[in-house]
């Protein structure tokens, strides 16, 4: 089967943002750079976490990145949650509901798993709460996730 790998356009800082996101992410390493004749970087390869990546230095985008296209990153806990949405919001933006754009224009959620099992709870009360408290936060904090959703509960249940 053919490998798959996800392609990013830059202006000209191509390898400022390869450098970047293979420090942050384990297992990671730059793979290739190719050169124009008057040694810039054209393009490159590089791993995330074993996943692989090609950038190019496109020259400048007309619309440059967007939400429409993200990356999300699984978290085991709120210290990965942390970690990663520090780390690469430093210079960008924070949105909603675990979204940032990085100091490259590039779109990430950081998204803890615990997350998911909250807003997909068998009581639909649990998981409503859940979700509204997660409407309500840029960086999601798991904590307040559980003490919404268990917030939720009737009275008398535990």
């Amino acid at each position: 089967m053919p490998e798959i790998s996800t392609c990013l356009w830059f202006d000209d800082n191509l390898m400022e943002a390869v450098e970047f996101y293979t420090a942050v992410f384990p297992n990671s390493e730059i793979r290739g750079v190719s050169h124009h004749d008057d040694g810039s970087v054209l393009a490159a390869r590089w791993t995330l976490d074993g996943r692989p990546f090609r950038g190019i230095n496109g020259g400048p985008v007309h619309a440059g990145f967007t939400e429409t296209v993200s990356l999300s990153v699984d978290c085991v806990d709120q210290s990965e949650v942390d970690y990663y949405w520090d780390t690469l919001v430093a210079g960008g933006r924070p949105d909603q509901c675990a979204w940032l754009q990085d100091r490259f224009g590039l779109s990430w959620q950081i998204v803890p798993v615990r997350l998911y099992e909250l807003i997909s709870d068998p009581d639909p009360a649990r998981a409503q709460a859940a979700a509204a408290a997660m409407m309500t936060m840029q960086k999601i904090v798991i904590a307040d996730m559980e003490a919404a959703a268990d917030a939720a509960r009737p009275a008398g249940i535990a």
